[in-house]
């Protein structure tokens, strides 16, 4: 492996060139984690000890060259590495699907926090779950990893995306429990409706209408058929809900992610579906952005 060492002088120098080029510097710091193996503590350990020298991973050159496709052709520093840290994890990532963010980890431990409500103080030890628009299998890969003995399942419209997923299933979660799926929503799991304890999505919520007012970097390189949820973003997520109350268990958990400003549309389609203990939360920023409600238990 090719690597350059170079004093913390001569560094922050060439890192401040890179940066009059455009774009954040707590994106080219993540460039520098992830391509050039330099850990935020080493970083630090170089702002505070000037006379000490910092070896890179990655020659100048080529850290240069991903950097200038980041800030000129906006092309995500996540596809040009080829890997996303999520949870306890580094995923594959590439254009077949969104990329995994660090708010929807969030939507795991709410999940878990569910069967632990439903059981006093654990999870039960089996169990079906489901992933709804899987995509790189960042939420299938969370459940099979907390939930190993459980019978999984991860669906995708995307034939593209389901190889990313398998690839990041076999790479992190090997137990032989999950499989996948090709079809829309429940559709492909109708041989196991009735018996799904749990279901996660993280569907398509952006309102048609604002897909060209999206930031480049996401408009012009994550798919669209992964972004766009209709005229007024809820398409999937009516979708997923119009067919919950048959497809869960009896006290089956659904949860969704959906759009900064469609909590309480969420709420209601999950209300008007007959589902109960209907609940919203929100992410790490305090926005309203997860839905949960589960099938009744009798009924």
């Amino acid at each position: 492996m090719h690597t350059t060492r170079c004093s913390s002088q001569d560094f922050f120098a060439w890192r401040r060139v890179q940066l009059a080029q455009g774009g954040r510097a707590v994106d080219f710091d993540w460039l520098l984690m992830m391509r050039g193996d330099l850990s935020w503590a080493s970083l630090q350990k170089l702002r505070i000890l000037p006379e000490s020298s910092v070896q890179l991973a990655a020659p100048l050159d080529e850290l240069e060259a991903l950097w200038h496709r980041h800030v000129i052709e906006h092309v995500p520093l996540q596809h040009l590495v080829g890997r996303c840290p999520w949870r306890d994890v580094e995923l594959q990532v590439s254009p077949a699907a969104l990329i995994p963010r660090q708010e929807t980890e969030l939507l795991i431990d709410l999940a878990l926090d569910c069967l632990k409500l439903s059981e006093s103080d654990a999870p039960p030890e089996t169990g079906v779950w489901a992933d709804l628009g899987t995509g790189s299998g960042a939420i299938a890969v969370a459940l099979a990893r907390s939930l190993p003995r459980w019978e999984g399942h991860a669906v995708d419209l995307s034939a593209e995306a389901l190889d990313l997923a398998r690839v990041n299933l076999r790479s992190f979660a090997p137990s032989p429990c999950w499989m996948l799926h090709s079809g829309s929503w429940w559709e492909p799991l109708r041989h196991v409706w009735g018996r799904l304890n749990l279901v996660l999505s993280n569907p398509p919520y952006i309102p048609r209408d604002q897909l060209a007012g999206l930031e480049p970097v996401v408009r012009d390189h994550e798919p669209h058929l992964a972004l766009s949820g209709g005229d007024d973003g809820l398409d999937c997520c009516r979708a997923i809900i119009g067919k919950a109350s048959r497809a869960l268990a009896p006290g089956g958990w659904l949860l969704l992610e959906h759009h900064h400003d469609q909590s309480n549309a969420v709420l209601v389609l999950l209300r008007d579906a007959g589902l109960d203990a209907v609940q919203s939360q929100s992410d790490l920023q305090g926005v309203m952005r997860f839905a949960m409600a589960r099938r009744p238990l009798r009924g």
